[in-house]
């Protein structure tokens, strides 16, 4: 007598199916951080050069500030 066994995917499938996730997940965390460093970037841009002084920073390390990870 043969069994026929049909409780698993199809060889390929899952792994397909996993990548396609993996990378639609890491596509929005992409847009999350781009995001997150434009409003960070915005909001350290608004502060005069006495309030960015305060925190320790100078207007040229905006760009870097909101890029690091430091923030998040």
């Amino acid at each position: 007598m043969a069994a026929f066994d049909t409780t698993r995917t199809t060889y390929g499938v899952a792994s397909f199916a996993s990548r396609t996730c993996a990378f639609v997940a890491d596509l929005a965390m992409q847009v999350q951080a781009w995001n997150d460093a434009r409003v960070t970037r915005n909001a350290l841009s608004n502060l005069t050069d006495r309030e960015l002084a305060d925190i320790g920073l100078v207007r040229g390390e905006i760009d870097s500030i909101a890029n690091s990870n430091m923030i998040r």
